[in-house]
């Protein structure tokens, strides 16, 4: 394993909520309080209706893969390949860009069915992975 580190997030205003909470083991979107749509990434306004107004709600974490591909060439040093770079649809809608962990290669499939499976990666940031279900 390298001494490098892969590049991290850095939860602004809009964004900290989330990844507050994904440091406590739960995934949050924001719903629209207008429409109840979900969204991901966070915004200002609701990606559906334009409304303004949110609620941080904690989700289930589960979905299914929607794309993905094996990563042979890391594009910075700390990053160990190979490694899966996947869209994750939720049950709640979103689609979010992610890694899948924890899962064999050669079981995946589009259509699998996917959980949350948080990563740590500093002492303030969690990385929010996924994993095939069982």
């Amino acid at each position: 394993m390298s001494d490098a580190r892969i590049p991290l997030p850095r939860p602004t205003e809009l964004s900290r909520p989330f990844w507050q909470a994904a440091n406590d083991g739960r995934l949050v979107l924001q719903r629209c309080d207008a429409c109840g749509h979900y969204r991901w990434t966070p915004q200002i306004l609701c990606t559906n209706c334009l409304a303004e107004p949110f609620t941080w709600t904690e989700v289930s974490g589960r979905g299914k893969l929607y794309s993905y591909t094996l990563v042979y060439r890391a594009p910075l040093a700390g990053f160990e390949v190979p490694y899966v770079l996947a869209v994750v649809e939720l049950d709640e809608g979103p689609l979010m860009l992610t890694r899948i962990v924890d899962s064999a290669h050669e079981d995946l499939a589009v259509d699998a069915p996917v959980e949350i499976a948080f990563t740590r990666a500093s002492e303030d940031i969690n990385l929010y992975t996924f994993r095939l279900s069982t």
